[in-house]
């Protein structure tokens, strides 16, 4: 009894530590190919709205010389 317990128990952390039971793309290559590129340009799209959010892809506003600042 107890070897049968414990065989179950490491099957089932066995089970459960080798992936998702879905796959997460198409077993298609043509099809997986446009999902894993449907992906990355989601993540590029997502780069460009992180420095919208942050005003970095703001013009500068220094300018491109030292200037002193007091009367001259």
């Amino acid at each position: 009894m107890r070897k049968m317990l414990l065989t179950l128990v490491c099957g089932a952390m066995l089970i459960s530590s080798v992936g998702c039971v879905l796959p997460g793309y198409s077993g298609d290559p043509a099809k997986r190919t446009q999902q894993l590129y449907n992906t990355s340009e989601d993540l590029r799209q997502a780069e460009d709205t992180w420095e919208r959010v942050w005003m970095m892809d703001q013009p500068s506003h220094m300018t491109p010389y030292r200037t002193h600042g007091g009367i001259t």
